[in-house]
């Protein structure tokens, strides 16, 4: 993925979470924007965990259907969901192949602080290398 392309997405990342930021009155606390954070912006694969999210917040997916919509490799998918349900941020109903993910009530309730992620990362992509 060039960096033009990436700037280009996360401008419409973060117009999509500014759209549904405005529907939740709710600031998101300190840990919780932590976790975010670190997940999106301070480990290997954030901007693939942004983008899984991003796709996910349009409609449900299972591992299979994300892996050909991002064009990624299965097992990549799937470590990164495994991330996701860890951290609360994906639930998943059903078991095995044909799981389906949402977003978690949780990540809902606390869209707003994915505007910060995304502003971190577009300062990230302009200073140093992003990892996806």
């Amino acid at each position: 993925v060039s960096s033009d392309m990436m700037e280009t997405q996360l401008l419409e990342f973060k117009s999509l979470i500014n759209s549904k930021s405005e529907s939740v009155n709710r600031k998101p606390d300190r840990a919780t924007r932590k976790l975010l954070l670190y997940l999106f912006t301070g480990t290997k694969g954030g901007y693939t965990r942004l983008k899984i999210i991003i796709n996910l917040e349009a409609r449900p997916f299972n591992t299979n259907q994300l892996s050909k919509e991002l064009g990624l490799d299965y097992k990549a998918i799937q470590h990164h969901m495994k991330i996701l349900e860890k951290n609360n941020l994906v639930t998943k109903v059903g078991e095995k192949y044909g799981a389906i993910f949402y977003l978690s009530n949780f990540l809902e309730v606390n869209i707003t602080a994915l505007g910060e992620v995304i502003e971190k990362l577009e300062r990230n992509m302009n200073s140093k290398k992003v990892y996806y």
